[in-house]
């Protein structure tokens, strides 16, 4: 696929009717990490899960993509359906969600960003370390590699269970070509200069035991961001939305509330 193609994406769709709400993953999953939050969401919303290009199900690009590209790829999601949408992204797909809101502002109600930071490019340091997975992805294979980095995405407590299915999520997930794009676009950007321009009203999440990206970088960006909410989720590693999901969901459907109440009442 292209970038900005559709053909070749992967979409899982749940819910008929109300709000579009369109969900971005991070770097190691896909589609499949956000199945606590469908069913918590069908019932009032219509519900877009993508496979990231060169993820899970979806096509790997035929060029490397920019942030800007990924950005345009979810807008281009949104405007097949002639809507708007409430954002969620997590990780990676938090850092799409916020480059999303600022190069399409008029496609976005609302955004919601979980244990997301504002970019790998923030120093040498930590472009340098993302950039290093991809050699260590090849080296190792999506199956090891998943064995490998999976089970810290979670805090240290999570259920056995837990720790098996996200791993196997990414095991499925990733592949190298559309890993090194990825991590190439999260190496070369820095949020932090643009995040002001955020229009939409923002919801930032963060596990209370996140050992990725950490409170910090969470911090970070609700600073930066004008119409904000900040949240900590307790007992929760870097996958909140899927190791606390009663916990998130309540704050992910009171932010949707909030926020097509107040857009209803100015309407």
């Amino acid at each position: 696929m292209t970038a900005h193609d559709l053909a070749g994406l992967h979409l899982v769709e749940s819910g008929r009717e109300g709000p579009l709400v369109l969900c971005l993953h991070g770097i190691g999953s896909s589609s499949a990490a956000f199945a606590p939050q469908t069913a918590a969401l069908a019932a009032g919303h219509r519900v877009v899960a993508w496979d990231a290009p060169g993820y899970g199900a979806s096509a790997d690009p035929e060029h490397d993509l920019t942030l800007d590209d990924y950005a345009d790829t979810a807008a281009a999601v949104i405007r097949a359906r002639d809507t708007e949408a409430h954002v969620v992204g997590v990780s990676w797909g938090g850092v799409i969600g916020l480059r999303l809101a600022t190069r399409h502002p008029d496609l976005v109600a609302s955004l919601t960003v979980a244990d997301s930071t504002p970019g790998s490019g923030t120093s040498p340091e930590k472009a340098a370390a993302m950039r290093a997975r991809v050699p260590e992805l090849e080296r190792l294979g999506p199956r090891a590699f998943a064995e490998r980095r999976g089970p810290r995405l979670l805090s240290e407590d999570a259920p056995p269970e837990l720790v098996r299915r996200v791993v196997d999520t990414m095991a499925d997930a990733v592949r190298p070509p559309g890993y090194r794009r990825a991590a190439e676009s999260m190496a070369a950007t820095d949020l932090r200069g643009e995040l002001a321009r955020v229009t939409a009203p923002t919801l930032v999440l963060c596990g209370e035991k996140d050992r990725i990206t950490g409170p910090d970088a969470s911090q970070v960006l609700a600073g930066g961001l004008h119409r904000t909410a900040y949240v900590i989720v307790k007992d929760a590693g870097h996958l909140a939305n899927q190791e606390q999901p009663e916990h998130f969901n309540a704050w992910l459907l009171s932010h949707l509330h909030i926020v097509t109440d107040s857009r209803t009442r100015k309407g």
